[in-house]
């Protein structure tokens, strides 16, 4: 479906936007891949790797409505990848965060509607799912505005949805690369904030991969849940430094010992499919088709039960350390 069309990544010089991008230009015969991003050397060291011709770099910020309103004439799919991410950064800056990410999704809604966008997903976190931290709440306001752009888009063409999912291992600002670095120093112990904490665990391909499956399951306003495996903290740094002490350092500020992607006050409107959940938006749109339980892919999707919790700390799929070491090899790919 992304043969001859125009696409643009906003924070596409991110890990998952890099990866995207690879991974669309591998697959697919694009008329534009525009890649939106406010830092210009991270926006020269990706050129160095890609720039056919079908590229284009746009130095701009999510938080400038009149540049994304320039880069988005004649795009017909937006991935928004751009945020505002660290938890620690965003409980000490908290209105940064507030303008990259609510803001920063305002913006993106609006410049797609007058630009005549057909399809926007917006990438999400586990944390958005009862946020306890600023990140969190700043995804979840986001969410809700993307859900609800399809309301506003009225008889536009436009349609929104988004994706969630949980830690990309390896990815920049996740731990391993922080453990990678200590135990190359020569640690002699890896730091442990608690050691019940346990994640959702997936590798950036993977990742890219749901988000394009779900440009062709699409209908607006879901927002998408992928099954994931879990791993145990203590299990990661066991099988990155096995021998290695470990040493509990007490939790983050904003931090959670586990992570909820489908929460069970949302039970209601949560669907199962084979390989993923979807969250039903709860409001009604205008004049928009909302039944979700049969994709656009003919996949059909069963109600959970009343009270269903997608919690890490309760996932029947949980990686050995064994199978950590095996993910993270593959997540290196």
């Amino acid at each position: 479906m992304f043969n001859g069309k125009s696409v643009l990544v906003t924070g596409g010089t991110g890990s998952f936007g890099r990866k995207y991008a690879r991974t669309l230009l591998d697959r697919y015969d694009l008329k534009r891949l525009i890649i939106f991003s406010r830092d210009e050397l991270k926006q020269f060291e990706m050129q160095q790797e890609l720039n056919t011709p079908c590229m284009r770099y746009f130095i701009g910020d999510v938080r400038d409505r009149v540049r994304l309103m320039e880069a988005l004439r004649g795009v017909d799919y937006v991935i928004h990848a751009a945020a505002m991410k660290q938890v620690p950064a965003a409980e000490y800056n908290p209105m940064e965060c507030i303008r990259t990410n609510i803001n920063g999704a305002e913006n993106v809604i609006a410049a797609a509607l007058d630009c005549g966008v057909e399809r926007v997903i917006a990438l999400s976190t586990d944390k958005a799912a009862n946020p306890i931290n600023l990140y969190g709440a700043t995804k979840l306001a986001s969410d809700k505005l993307f859900v609800a752009a399809n309301n506003i888009a009225g008889g536009r063409k436009t349609t929104f949805s988004v994706v969630r999912y949980g830690n990309v291992a390896g990815s920049r600002g996740s731990v391993v690369p922080f453990f990678e670095k200590l135990i190359a120093e020569g640690a002699a112990s890896l730091p442990i904030t608690d050691p019940e904490m346990t994640r959702f665990w997936i590798t950036l391909q993977e990742g890219v991969d749901f988000v394009l499956k779900n440009f062709e399951r699409m209908s607006g306003g879901e927002i998408f849940v992928p099954k994931l495996p879990s791993i145990r903290v203590v299990d990661l740094a066991t099988a990155m430094a096995p021998g290695l002490p470990q040493e509990i350092i007490g939790i983050r500020p904003g931090e959670k010992v586990h992570e909820v992607m489908c929460p069970a006050d949302d039970s209601h409107r949560t669907l199962e499919f084979a390989d993923h959940f979807v969250i039903q938006p709860s409001i009604v749109f205008f004049n928009r088709d909302q039944k979700y339980d049969v994709n656009r892919l003919g996949e059909q999707g069963v109600p959970v039960p009343r009270g269903f919790e997608y919690n890490s700390g309760t996932n029947p799929n949980f990686l050995s350390i064994e199978e950590i070491r095996a993910f993270n090899e593959r997540a290196r790919k």
